[in-house]
């Protein structure tokens, strides 16, 4: 993505952003540099439906980031949403409205490639049912300009698991790649023990990592958390994306997990803008709630 496009972005977006790059790929083959670099957006935990002190601006929040990404020039291939799309409720019927209502405010996305993961909240107290009827299956896979995709549903189980079936599909998928192979992992939860106790871990994710270790170019982008995080299994790099409905403390800063205080100054809510190629840039799209 050109540099002055980066710069329009954290101005529509009106407050300052942070840049990470990092070595994505390092020992691509020749032949995947020659497909090109791309871009995409990560949306994650936009929690619709959600209403409290943590977010006040919470009902206009997901149509802010929206106008954020189609103010861009440069617009991405296509755009991710990680999961806890809607706030979770009991009512079956409301839980669909919420996902209907999510539907049509990101259906004024000027990138029509859109990809959809579950998340907890959507997905978790009626194994998914409700999200299938709008979104489609739980996981899959999809293939980017030499790039591999693989999305995991780590949330429609409640005990936080991939399941064997799951990841016997998974090592099927693998065994048609190659060592070298460039592979993105999208997944909700964090497959790795980042805290337990808050759960932040998936209980058989040691499993996909496992499956993952033979593969030299692999990168896991998740959410739940609703912070920037940044960990390695191996060479596998996992980097988590900011919520963007409210910030939760820090792994371990505080006895419960819970919600940052609101505070309209900070740019503690956004997107993620990843340019994947030799390198990967991460950049931090903040979007303002006031």
């Amino acid at each position: 993505m050109l540099q002055r496009d980066r710069r329009a972005f954290l101005k529509l977006a009106g407050v300052a952003g942070v840049t990470f790059t990092a070595g994505l790929f390092p020992r691509g083959p020749a032949s995947a540099q020659a497909a090109g670099d791309f871009h995409f957006v990560q949306f994650s935990d936009t929690h619709w439906g959600f209403k409290g002190a943590a977010n006040p601006d919470a009902e206009n929040t997901l149509a802010k980031a929206v106008a954020t990404v189609n103010g861009l020039a440069n617009q991405p291939d296509f755009i991710v949403f990680t999961g806890d799309l809607t706030h979770t409720t009991d009512d079956p019927k409301e839980r669909r409205a919420r996902m209907q209502r999510f539907r049509e405010i990101v259906s004024a996305l000027r990138v029509k490639d859109v990809r959809f993961m579950p998340g907890e909240h959507d997905a978790s107290l009626d194994k998914g049912e409700a999200y299938k009827e709008f979104f489609g299956a739980l996981n899959y896979t999809f293939d980017h300009k030499g790039v591999h995709f693989i999305a995991l549903d780590n949330v429609s189980d409640p005990a936080a698991r991939l399941g064997d079936e799951q990841l016997a599909w998974l090592a099927a998928d693998l065994r048609q790649r190659q060592a070298d192979d460039r592979i993105v992992v999208l997944t909700h939860r964090p497959l790795f023990d980042l805290k337990p106790d808050w759960d932040w871990t998936t209980a058989d994710g040691a499993r996909a990592i496992e499956l993952l270790m033979p593969f030299s170019n692999v990168v896991v982008f998740y959410g739940h958390i609703h912070q920037e995080h940044h960990h390695m299994t191996g060479h596998i790099a996992h980097h988590a994306a900011k919520s963007l409905i409210f910030p939760l403390a820090a792994p371990g800063s505080q006895p419960k997990r819970a919600p940052k205080p609101y505070d309209p100054a900070q740019a503690d809510l956004g997107t993620r803008d990843v340019t994947v190629g030799k390198k990967v840039s991460f950049v931090e799209l903040p979007v303002t709630r006031s």
